[in-house]
């Protein structure tokens, strides 16, 4: 498989051919940074865990080079930062059984340029190739450029396929804004509650980030936790652990549908539902 990027990296954790474990791909995470894949798509890795008839792939769009850095990591050049950021993704692919990691090298202007359609092209290979049932892409209401950036990138990609080739199920997943804001019919709750040791060895991985300056592991299992215990204000947990996503697959089925009013959509009616319960309670009417 030819990408663009003469560094891409593809690591298959079990040493097998690219192909086969291409093939046996079910559940696939499309992120933006290293250990992104490990903070959105939980939900995949723990689906495909151990499982003979399911197979997750992390792809990872940039290079690393422009991580936040203290500490021991804070000498580091962009391109030493590069290649740690490397390794920790290989090795959280190795703890949590993926069936392939690829990391396509790319630098964050890049993906942010929206007349560049070289990683359109790679992604559609890898698409192709891996034919997911389910895939998880960032959110496109996310607070960060880079990872809306590659939600359109990768939507992009799967539209450009054939009908019969999109996956059933895409989601639009957590990092940088949560979701809880959704209407709770709008909300795509995906339990993580599965093997919370190994949610916790693949975010301990990413030391450069942990101990660099950025809690990662303590945020995303409080998020996680938090989510869990107030998703249903009337009802006991039914949850230990619970990610939300958008459902993005309606604009993967109508590649017309504009993702712009599709996502404002969403907020259009979480803002209604605020000021009905507003407007019921005694509260003036918006003027």
């Amino acid at each position: 498989m030819q990408f663009h990027k003469a560094e891409a990296d593809i690591f298959v954790p079990d040493g097998t051919d690219l192909t086969p474990a291409l093939g046996r791909t079910t559940h696939l995470c499309l992120a933006a940074h290293q250990d992104d894949i490990e903070i959105m798509a939980y939900h995949g890795i723990a689906e495909c865990f151990g499982a003979r008839d399911r197979g997750f792939t992390g792809v990872v769009a940039t290079d690393g080079a422009g991580s936040p850095r203290s500490a021991v990591y804070s000498g580091f050049s962009d391109a030493e930062m590069r290649q740690v950021r490397i390794r920790e993704q290989r090795e959280a692919a190795r703890i949590g059984a993926y069936a392939c990691q690829m990391q396509l090298g790319y630098s964050s202007a890049e993906v942010k340029n929206a007349a560049e359609t070289a990683l359109i092209d790679d992604l559609k290979l890898i698409f192709l190739a891996a034919r997911p049932e389910t895939v998880y892409l960032h959110n496109p209401a996310d607070k960060h450029d880079t990872h809306v950036a590659i939600a359109l990138r990768g939507l992009a990609a799967i539209r450009a396929l054939r009908a019969e080739w999109r996956p059933r199920k895409v989601y639009g997943c957590e990092v940088w804004r949560d979701l809880d804001w959704l209407q709770d019919e709008d909300k795509r709750p995906l339990p993580v509650s599965q093997r919370a040791d190994l949610a916790a060895a693949l975010l301990a991985v990413f030391d450069s980030q942990v101990s660099g300056g950025k809690r990662y592991d303590l945020a995303t299992a409080g998020r996680r936790l938090a989510h869990a215990t107030y998703f249903e204000s009337h009802g006991v947990d039914g949850e230990a652990a619970l990610d939300i996503a958008m459902d993005l697959t309606p604009l993967t089925e109508n590649p017309e549908l504009s993702i712009t009013e599709y996502v404002l959509g969403l907020i259009d009616r979480f803002r209604a539902d605020v000021g009905r319960r507003l407007s019921a309670l005694g509260a003036s009417p918006a003027k």
